[in-house]
């Protein structure tokens, strides 16, 4: 992609800078302004669209050192803004009721306006629910939809992962400046997600993590998604906020349903009680897609494959989804511990299976 720089971007960077001014209050003054002259606009008549003495004081004295440096962050290669009279500017977006006015790129801008579903969850998922993030992500990219999350710990992560692993195209949203990354533990993660997607931030280079901008940050990966899938979530979880924004942003919202007993589950099925689509497949997904709903799904799987002997298919029809031990695979087939193990070793290997905590096994 040519990197063009907007000719008005010093004083859209210099708006985002500007404190108490975000999308709302911008439009508002665009429709008396030209976005140069917001700067050097009267007191009284600032005053009089409603902005406090503080703001229009700093309207007024922008930084403008510090907007230099953002500039030179522009510069770097792989790095790109795009404002909200861009033509570039993600149509999905700009939809919303408080779209950013400038959108921070690190990667592939061009993505932002692809399909793309939003994958969210727990920061400390089970392992069964970090295996269907992952599982989902692979099928969903390898149709040719971008997934998009918010590259936390956890459901985000492994989501991110899934896209990578099948060469698919994922976005990240950031709640920090894009020139750092958080969680720390990230860093090869946002190297991978750059050379295969994009990461994105409204917040400029610079800007640190704080715990006001995460749900700011879950509105974007809401407004930019055709539809969400929540893979696991408490009650309180944070999850349950962007599902929450992309309900009110007329987005489709996908829950993986749980065992009542899952601490994890309850978020999921609080979600589906309220109407979200409960999920099993990749193909309830796409039944609410409409034109989508036709892409290929390319590594479906089957129940049975036929890589497996008929002794080792008659084992994995005994695992069940939840944590299944030795014991009671013992008891229901009537085989010794030992022929059992080499099996479960076989299923594990070929990817059937995986082992849980005190030496249990669950179907995957």
């Amino acid at each position: 992609m040519v990197h063009i720089i907007n000719p008005n971007i010093k004083y859209w960077l210099a708006i985002v800078r500007t404190p108490g001014i975000g999308s709302n209050t911008l439009l508002r003054l665009l429709n008396h302004y030209e976005l140069s002259e917001i700067f050097s606009a009267p007191q009284s008549n600032l005053s009089a669209l409603g902005l406090s003495e503080k703001i229009i004081q700093a309207i007024h004295n922008p930084d403008w050192a510090l907007i230099e440096q953002d500039l030179a962050w522009l510069n770097q290669n792989q790095n790109y803004a795009l404002t909200l009279e861009d033509a570039a500017y993600p149509a999905q977006l700009k939809e919303i009721s408080n779209p950013p006015p400038v959108l921070f790129v690190k990667g592939n801008p061009a993505l932002l306006a692809q399909p793309q579903i939003a994958i969210v969850g727990s920061r400390n998922p089970s392992t069964i629910g970090t295996k269907i993030a992952i599982e989902f992500s692979q099928a969903l990219a390898m149709t040719g939809l971008t997934i998009t999350s918010g590259m936390a710990l956890g459901i985000d992560a492994a989501s991110h992962q899934g896209a990578i692993n099948v060469n698919g195209q994922t976005i990240a949203v950031a709640g920090t400046g894009l020139d750092r990354v958080y969680p720390a533990c990230h860093k090869h993660l946002a190297t991978q997600i750059v050379e295969q997607g994009a990461l994105v931030s409204e917040f400029p280079p610079g800007t640190s993590a704080k715990a006001n901008h995460f749900p700011r940050r879950n509105r974007i990966i809401s407004g930019l998604c055709m539809g969400l899938l929540v893979v696991e979530a408490a009650q309180e979880s944070g999850s349950l906020i962007t599902a929450r924004l992309a309900l009110e942003q007329n987005r489709e919202v996908f829950a993986i349903p749980g065992s009542i007993h899952n601490p994890l589950a309850r978020g999921c099925n609080a979600l589906i009680r309220q109407g979200a689509k409960l999920v099993e497949t990749v193909e309830d997904i796409f039944e609410e897609l409409g034109q989508y709903n036709q892409l290929p799904i390319k590594n479906r799987v089957e129940s049975i494959q036929t890589g497996l002997d008929l002794e080792q298919q008659n084992l994995l029809k005994l695992i069940d989804y939840n944590p299944t031990t030795v014991d009671t695979l013992v008891l229901e087939s009537g085989w010794s511990v030992e022929i059992i193990s080499s099996m479960l070793l076989v299923l594990e290997l070929q990817g059937y299976i995986a082992t849980a905590s005190g030496g249990s096994y669950f179907r995957i």
